[in-house]
């Protein structure tokens, strides 16, 4: 390896990815790694865009979301649409994360209110004398 390049074990080690996800990506035109042989070298380029991936994964963006905003980098103005268009995309699924969000915490209330009144009636029903057996 030089500082240049890295092979797609080198690769799998620093990002805790696996070789199939690196293949899957590239499959999908989302890396471009070089080729010497059956050796796959990725480049600083690959890092900084797999770094993207997993983030843009992270967040909920789907592979074609991410495709989409990683091929706007190279528009010649200092990525500025790729910076605005990424900013948008961000702002709407901000937006849904915190509607899931709050779904989940009125579910989890909910459920904790449920448990409660099933406590009281666990309580009443073992204090409650047994019918004549």
């Amino acid at each position: 390896m030089t500082d240049e390049t890295m092979t797609i074990r080198e690769m799998c080690d620093a990002f805790n990815v696996t070789p199939r996800t690196l293949r899957f990506y590239e499959a999908k035109e989302l890396l471009f790694p070089r080729r010497e042989g059956q050796k796959r070298l990725f480049t600083k380029s690959d890092r900084a865009r797999l770094k993207l991936i997993l983030r843009g994964k992270r967040f909920g963006f789907s592979l074609e979301e991410i495709r989409q905003l990683l091929n706007l980098y190279d528009r010649g103005d200092q990525q500025l649409t790729q910076l605005e268009t990424t900013y948008e995309i961000a702002k709407d699924r901000l937006e849904e994360l915190e509607r899931q969000r709050d779904e989940l915490t009125a579910a989890i209330d909910d459920l904790r209110d449920q448990m409660k009144w099933g406590e009281r009636m666990i309580s009443s029903l073992r204090q409650t004398p047994k019918a004549a057996e």
